[in-house]
């Protein structure tokens, strides 16, 4: 054979391979990633319509929905603007200012965006399950301490040598240490009320702090102790996975304070931005890590009563028969990302419907990994084809 032709043979057997592996995504879609580290927030039972337009401008001067601020005109003030756009802005800053302009956001259903879950029940447990194992499970049917028998994405991730050690999970809610199976996986987690593993000596005064605030509630801790104990987690320990959920929003709104929930959903959009800055400007980090952030579930918007709930419960009827509850618009969630493989593309306009049950798959893209789930029969949603470049 001439050299001519033995060249021209192995020029055409590389093309072919290249041609092979580059119509099916793997090679194609590794090779380009940058993303080496991913950082997933949650917010919980947080209503798409305020992400995208603000306040609700109804909840104005109810005493009922209300615990300091219904008269108080500096309250509406602050976050008060005729202009939708420039609401969601007050309440919103870093979300709407950076994800807003450098990556993207999804669920404004006005403009033909649309955001759901995929789970039956349309309460936390049920909804996180979905988001961190990638597929909804009929068998978890309520809020209850139960192990998970489902591996999330971050325990299929510290199971592989080099993730192993280096997923973490931080949490308000102390109904988590059952959700990531604690008892079974070795993902790094601090919840609900415990003690952080003592790093460093501002972690010890934490926890002597966090003995002795009061919480609002007996099983969710305020959010500020989550972020905080995380942030010293990730500067010291520097994770390549990191889950955080913060749980202020949701809890406010079953009590019924419109105002509380919203200074808690600002507050949570200035941890995120505390997050982002910190890892803009670690070289470890830096244009290597994807920002996730969603919701477990949405709530009611039909009227003021309505916006306290969410979730499909069995009910006896006055008339004695069995039924379900009814809260339109708790299925409906949204999802913003930011990172160094996702088009700067900002409020995403008329795309396809995003499901709940995509993001462990389309974290897991991310990082150039295929993940199809844990389930023994139940495949976990694909990956999010528009957030990537």
């Amino acid at each position: 054979m001439s050299v001519i032709k033995s060249n021209f043979i192995a020029h055409l057997l590389f093309a072919i391979i290249v041609f092979n592996l580059g119509t099916n995504g793997t090679y194609a879609q590794q090779a380009a990633l940058k993303t080496e580290h991913i950082i997933l927030v949650s917010l919980d039972g947080m209503r798409w319509s305020e992400v995208f337009s603000g306040v609700d401008k109804r909840f104005f001067d109810q005493e009922d929905y209300n615990k300091y601020h219904y008269t108080h005109e500096d309250f509406k003030n602050e976050f008060w603007h005729d202009d939708p756009n420039e609401r969601r802005k007050k309440l919103f800053p870093f979300l709407w200012n950076v994800i807003g302009k450098k990556g993207q956001i999804y669920g404004n259903r006005t403009k033909g965006s649309k955001a759901d879950i995929t789970n039956t029940f349309h309460f936390s447990y049920p909804g996180y399950n979905e988001i961190l194992t990638g597929f909804a499970d009929s068998r978890i049917i309520s809020n209850n301490k139960v192990l998970n028998p489902n591996k999330t994405f971050l325990e299929w991730l510290d199971e592989k040598p080099e993730y192993n050690g280096k997923t973490a999970a931080f949490a308000s809610w102390d109904v988590f240490p059952f959700i990531i199976n604690q008892q079974r996986s070795n993902v790094f987690l601090n919840a609900g009320f415990d003690d952080m593993k003592v790093l460093n000596p501002r972690i010890a005064d934490l926890n002597q702090i966090q003995k002795d605030t009061p919480s609002p509630w007996d099983s969710v801790r305020l959010d500020v102790f989550t972020h905080e104990f995380m942030m010293e987690y990730l500067k010291n320990q520097r994770p390549k996975a990191l889950y955080i959920s913060f749980g202020e929003t949701d809890d406010f709104a079953h009590d019924g304070y419109y105002d509380l929930h919203i200074l808690a959903a600002k507050r949570t959009d200035d941890f995120i931005r505390r997050i982002w800055e910190w890892v803009q400007n670690d070289p470890e980090y830096k244009d290597k890590t994807t920002l996730l952030i969603t919701t477990d579930h949405g709530r009611g918007h039909r009227n003021l009563e309505e916006w306290k709930h969410h979730g499909r419960f069995e009910i006896e009827k006055e008339d004695g028969t069995k039924g379900i509850t009814y809260i339109e618009g708790d299925d409906e969630i949204w999802a913003a990302v930011i990172g160094p493989d996702t088009p700067a593309t900002g409020e995403m306009e008329n795309v396809a419907d995003i499901k709940q049950n995509q993001f462990a798959a389309t974290l897991m893209k991310f990082l150039g990994l295929d993940y199809s789930g844990t389930h023994e029969t139940i495949k976990a949603g694909k990956p999010i084809a528009t957030m990537f470049k």
